[in-house]
C-alpha cells in the first residue's frame, strides 16, 4: 500500500507524525506493507514518512500574508500534480490545511484515478461561513471524512457526507503532568516565580501581527508583579532570533524555546504555567487539555480583514476552538482592534490572583474536555484509511 498525506504549517506536521505511526502500526498489525509518502514536516519524516516536500513553513491566513508563499506553493503543487499522473498512491489522505488540500482534493477528482481521498481533520465549516453557502466542496471529491468533532460529524452527514466520528486526536497526546515544583526545577525557575507563556506565531506572519503585542503585554505585566517569568516557546525553526529580538525590545525578562526543545518540555511548560498568551489554534486545545488558563488573541492585515467582512461576509462567532466547541467564551477573546496590550495585562491581572475566576475556566475546560470523544484516536483513524483501501482494492 502507498499512501500519500498532505498538510501543511506546524499544526498539520503534529498531527500528521501522529497519523503516520498510527498508520504504521496498524499495517504491521496486519501484516501489510506500507509506503507513506507525505507534504508536510520534519515530524512526519521523524515518524517515518518520506517526505516529498516541506510545507510546514508554507501557510498565512490572509490574501495579502498568502502573497509570498505563492511560488513555493505553485511548485509543490506541479511536484504533487505529476506524481499523480506518473505514479499515484492507493490512498490520498488529506490533514487540514484547507487552500491547498481543497484544490488538490478537486486535482485528484478530475484526473478520474479512482484513487480514494480520506479528509482527516476537515475545514471547521461548521463553525463559521463563507457568503451564502458557507461551505467548501471536500464532500464532492471526499470518499471519506474523519471527522474530529461531533458537531463536524453532524455537520456533513447532514450535508449527504460519508463521515465517521474518530474523536480528537489531542486525547491521545495526554499524559500524567509532572508537579509543579518538579517542573520548575527541570526548567531552571525559582520556585517564587509565576510562569508566563507566550505562543505568539507558527507562521511568519504572526512574528509581525502578534508577538510585538504579546511582548508589550508581558513586559506590563512584569512591571505589574516582577515575579513573572516568562517563556517562549517557538513555533518553527528559524524563528528563534526574531522571538529574542522583540523580548530585548521591550526589556521582557524570559527565554526564548528552541523548537527543537519544545515537545520534549511541553509537559514541563505545562506543569509550570500559571497563565498563556497566545494565538488561535491548536495550541488553545493543548493548554485546555492540560488545564493552563489562557488569553487569545489574533490579529490580520487590515487589508485582509476587510476583504473578508465587506467581500467575502466571512463570520465566526469565535476563534478559539475551545470556544467554538463549547459554544460559548469560555476562554477570553482579543481580535484585531481589541488585541492591545493594556486588554490584555486587564484579563491576565485577574486570571494570575483571582483563585475563583482561575477554577472557573479550569472547571470549564473538564467539560470541554468531555466533548473530545476517547482516546485511541489516531488508531481509529488509521483503520479506517486502511479499511477504505483494502475495500478499494477488492472493488478494483
Amino acid at each position: 500500500m502507498r499512501l500519500l498525506i498532505s498538510t501543511g504549517e506546524v499544526s498539520g506536521d503534529l498531527q500528521g507524525s501522529f497519523l503516520v505511526k498510527a498508520l504504521k502500526e496498524e499495517a504491521l498489525n496486519r501484516s501489510i506493507e506500507l509506503e507513506i509518502i507525505a507534504l508536510g514536516g520534519c515530524r512526519m519524516k521523524s515518524a517515518g514518512a518520506e517526505l516529498i516536500a516541506d510545507t510546514s513553513s508554507i501557510g498565512a491566513i490572509g490574501f495579502w500574508e498568502a502573497i509570498p508563499f505563492v511560488i513555493p506553493t505553485l511548485k509543490v503543487q506541479s511536484l504533487v500534480d505529476e506524481l499523480l499522473k506518473t505514479d499515484p498512491p492507493d490512498v490520498v489522505v488529506l490533514i487540514d490545511y484547507m487552500g491547498p488540500n481543497i484544490r488538490l482534493g478537486n486535482k485528484v477528482k478530475n484526473l478520474q484515478s479512482g484513487v480514494p481521498i480520506v479528509y482527516y481533520i476537515a475545514p471547521q465549516e461548521w463553525a463559521w461561513s463563507i457568503g451564502s453557502t458557507g461551505t467548501t466542496d471536500l464532500i464532492g471529491f471526499s470518499e471519506k471524512i474523519l471527522a474530529i468533532f461531533k458537531a463536524e460529524e453532524e455537520f456533513y452527514a447532514e450535508k449527504g457526507g460519508n463521515v465517521t466520528w474518530v474523536g480528537h486526536p489531542m486525547l491521545d497526546t495526554l499524559k500524567e503532568l509532572p508537579s509543579r515544583k518538579e517542573a520548575l526545577q527541570y526548567l531552571g525557575i525559582g520556585s517564587e516565580k509565576k510562569v508566563v507563556l507566550l505562543f505568539p506565531a507558527s507562521r511568519s506572519q504572526e512574528l509581525r501581527y502578534l508577538m510585538p503585542t504579546l511582548a508589550k503585554a508581558a513586559a506590563l505585566l512584569q512591571a505589574y508583579d516582577p515575579s513573572i517569568y516568562v517563556l517562549v516557546p517557538t513555533g518553527l525553526d528559524g524563528f528563534e532570533e526574531a522571538l529574542e529580538k522583540q523580548l530585548e525590545q521591550y526589556k521582557v525578562v524570559g527565554e526564548v524555546l528552541k523548537s527543537s526543545q519544545v515537545d520534549k518540555l511541553k509537559p514541563y511548560l505545562f506543569a509550570a504555567a500559571d497563565l498563556a498568551l497566545g494565538k488561535s489554534g491548536t495550541i488553545n486545545m493543548e493548554l485546555a487539555l492540560n488545564s493552563v488558563p489562557q488569553i487569545v488573541g489574533y490579529r490580520i492585515s487590515r487589508i485582509t480583514a476587510f476583504i473578508l467582512r465587506k467581500f467575502l461576509k466571512f463570520k465566526v462567532e469565535y476563534i478559539s476552538p475551545v470556544n467554538l466547541l463549547m459554544k460559548e467564551s469560555l476562554v477570553p477573546e482579543l481580535l484585531q482592534d481589541d488585541f492591545k496590550p493594556e486588554s490584555i495585562v486587564d484579563l491576565a491581572i485577574p486570571l494570575l490572583n483571582d483563585s475563583i475566576i482561575r477554577k472557573k475556566m479550569i472547571d470549564g475546560y473538564e467539560r470541554f474536555r468531555s466533548n473530545l470523544g476517547e482516546s485511541g484516536v489516531t488508531k481509529r483513524a488509521a483503520q479506517e484509511i486502511i479499511d477504505l483501501i483494502m475495500n478499494n482494492s477488492r472493488e478494483i
